[in-house]
């Protein structure tokens, strides 16, 4: 079922998912089938099975009552491959707790591993009641945002300059603009002032990346560049600034 469901997939170019779920689902019933045959083929175990369900109330409440987190973990697996809210290979954050790439869906638990290659098993029904940040559902080109702060006495026209500089030429940036962006004249990257804070102005430059993992790695060499180049052009990036104020109690 593996080689054929690898092979197929290749093949036919298409999302692996609905595959892996259908080898989990064919693995599962092969396996109960198995049972029931050896069960029936050997007769101390037969014996054994009409003794095990004689008491069938009690063991169908039992077995009822423990199953129903595995009935809600197979229902939301069967969700997740009908309305794909994530495939195989995807890149996906759920919720605030855990990111990384869609490695398995089976029956019970999807299987994602994240950026330290440690793999986490999450119940289908757990991720059923997430948000899930899906960074590769239509297209893997992600947009990054930089920020960077700058103090009030610094040049904001040069520091956006150097901003922009330093990210096209990044070997990870990519241009987004449609045709029509460039002939309007509209920059490969924006640098926009997007606000004040207590001690600095706030810069934002949007960069584009053809994945996320670039999109990443770009970030983080941004912020290194950026910074050099502003010690060298004199452009501070500020701390908070407090003012003490001493008030000495007066004497007769």
């Amino acid at each position: 079922m593996s080689k054929f469901v690898k092979a197929a997939s290749s093949k036919l170019n298409v999302d692996p998912t609905k595959y892996n779920f259908l080898k989990n689902a064919v693995s599962f019933i092969v396996f109960m089938i198995a049972i029931i045959v050896i069960f029936q083929s050997i007769p101390p175990l037969r014996a054994y099975g009409v003794t095990l369900f004689a008491s069938a109330g009690i063991l169908a409440a039992i077995v009822g009552f423990a199953s129903q987190s595995a009935f809600s973990n197979i229902i939301s697996g069967v969700f997740i491959v009908i309305f794909k809210p994530f495939r195989v290979d995807d890149i996906i954050n759920i919720g605030e707790l855990h990111a990384g790439v869609v490695e398995d869906i089976t029956l019970r638990h999807t299987i994602i591993k994240n950026f330290e290659n440690r793999r986490i098993v999450i119940p289908n029904s757990i991720i059923s009641e997430q948000t899930i940040t899906n960074s590769t559902l239509t297209e893997d080109k992600v947009c990054m945002f930089v920020f960077m702060g700058i103090s009030y006495d610094s040049d904001i026209d040069l520091a956006m300059k150097i901003i922009q500089e330093e990210a096209e030429k990044h070997p990870f940036q990519i241009d987004n603009r449609s045709q029509e962006d460039v002939d309007k004249g509209i920059p490969e990257i924006i640098v926009r002032l997007i606000g004040f804070g207590d001690s600095s102005v706030n810069l934002r430059a949007s960069v584009w990346a053809s994945n996320p993992r670039d999109g990443f790695a770009m970030k983080c060499d941004l912020h290194k560049s950026i910074k050099e180049r502003f010690d060298q052009e004199g452009i501070e990036i500020p701390f908070p600034y407090r003012t003490i104020v001493y008030k000495e109690k007066k004497t007769e």
